[in-house]
């Protein structure tokens, strides 16, 4: 069979080829219109998808198809009330997963406790001895009960706070020395909930701070109000006016009145006081403690109208008396309208009672305590029951809470600091300079009234926290 080849000239295939690679690099904008059908579909889809789009926000409920048995979830996008029911159901149940895993923590943390104990108590029937990070309920050597377990022990925050405060539990402050001293804190524990604190609490109160455990747990119990009570007096003649004996009780006390105080001091001619300060409840015109910070006297005794001239008028308005004694530091302060809060310590006398029937704030307060002041707040911080008495390491940690609570250009006024002679450069000095104040005033001299041979001096300084 022959087929017959169809020939074409040269020059029309030429052009024929030119056509067709032509057709092949021609643009999409170019080729030939979409047919009707194709738009009408595209039409249909856009219809289609508003639609669904109007369903779903007139507050219809997009359901799927689940296993039986289990709830179908519901999307609400137009009707709010059913969203905030949404919303708050969610909020719920995550509320309950949250308490839920709190309290398999508590159960684990008890089957820990629980399990440690039979550890324990393994070890000991074969003789080998407990760790001291293993002894004892959370460090206290015996399992605290009653009033003190209430005191000391976690509590669970209500639902929805742990995740605000990063915990499920709230841990009272109590003082990491009180876990020492479980037998005083005990007694000091021991009282009928919601009657009279028993009379010695004022005493034992005392005995655990001086020996470190501060903060104390808190009681529920209420003090005792002095008999035949007196209302104190106004200002400003309250700052120089012994308060009547029926605003403190007395019981703990050796001196059982105000007149006692006073006449103990007199007693002595008002001269070299005491650890316990009582000369400086002697409130007398013309006596020693009404002349004290009145004048510069070249030596170690600074006035507080020289300590004001460093700092610009009206600059210092807030300051702290670190061991205020009877609050005299603080009056004076007032006078020239700065408010000061003084630090105390009932030692042998009702100080806070004193200091407060003045119209001054107490804040009972021991050296070894931070300071709870925010940092930067301080115009002034003064101190003048700081000395050589005080444990190196302990003086150094108090110096730099005092410059934490000072603000910058805040003033330290360093009163009357005792020390041996040769320590005061080889060991103070540095401690200060360590801290990082500034040099204001510097003034050391010895202590003529305790003999040469002690060889004991007196610093007084004026150091200021830089501005950087």
């Amino acid at each position: 069979m022959h087929t017959t080849k169809l020939r074409i000239p040269t020059s029309q295939q030429q052009q024929l080829d030119a056509a067709i690679m032509d057709g092949a690099h021609r643009s999409p904008a170019a080729r030939p219109p979409a047919p009707p059908r194709s738009k009408m579909k595209v039409l249909l889809l856009v219809i289609a998808t508003n639609l669904v789009s109007v369903y779903l926000f007139s507050g219809a409920s997009l359901s799927l198809r689940l296993p039986a048995g289990a709830a179908a979830p519901s999307i609400h996008l137009w009707d709010s009330s059913a969203l905030l029911r949404d919303l708050g159901a969610t909020r719920a149940a995550l509320a309950a997963a949250r308490a839920e895993v709190a309290a398999l923590r508590a159960q684990c943390n008890a089957s820990s406790l629980l399990l440690e104990s039979v550890l324990a108590g393994l070890g000991a029937a074969h003789g080998d001895k407990p760790a001291a990070a293993d002894r004892g309920f959370n460090g206290w050597p015996e399992e605290p009960t009653g009033e003190l377990r209430l005191a000391t022990e976690p509590h669970r925050l209500p639902l929805g706070f742990s995740a605000k405060l990063g915990t499920d539990e709230l841990h009272p402050g109590v003082g990491f020395a009180c876990r020492n001293f479980q037998d005083e804190l005990a007694r000091y524990m021991a009282y009928d909930a919601g009657g009279e604190c028993p009379d010695d609490a004022d005493a034992l109160e005392l005995q655990l701070i001086l020996k470190g455990c501060e903060p104390l747990p808190r009681r529920r119990c209420r003090p005792r109000s002095p008999a035949r009570y007196v209302e104190p007096a106004p200002l400003p003649g309250s700052l120089w006016s012994i308060p009547p004996d029926t605003t403190v009780n007395w019981s703990p006390y050796a001196c059982k009145n105000y007149t006692c105080l006073v006449g103990r001091a007199r007693a002595r001619g008002g001269g070299g006081g005491s650890y316990e300060c009582k000369d400086c409840f002697d409130l007398a015109a013309g006596g020693k403690e009404r002349r004290r910070w009145m004048s510069d006297n070249g030596g170690p005794g600074f006035s507080i109208d020289g300590v004001l001239a460093s700092r610009a008028p009206g600059t210092v308005r807030l300051g702290l008396d670190i061991g205020g004694g009877a609050g005299t530091f603080a009056a004076r302060m007032r006078e020239r309208g700065v408010t000061v809060v003084t630090t105390t310590l009932d030692v042998g006398a009702p100080f806070s009672a004193f200091v407060a029937s003045r119209g001054l704030v107490p804040l009972q307060l021991s050296l070894a305590q931070r300071l709870p002041l925010a940092d930067g707040v301080m115009d002034i911080v003064h101190a003048m029951q700081l000395g050589g008495w005080v444990p190196g390491a302990v003086l150094e940690l108090a110096l730099f809470d005092v410059y934490r609570v000072l603000r910058p250009g805040g003033v330290f006024w360093l009163d009357h600091f005792a020390c041996h002679g040769p320590r005061l450069n080889a060991t103070y000095a540095p401690i200060l300079d360590r801290v990082g104040f500034r040099r204001l005033r510097w003034k050391a001299s010895r202590k003529l009234d305790l003999g040469a041979e002690r060889n004991e001096w007196y610093l007084s300084a004026l150091l200021e926290k830089p501005l950087t």
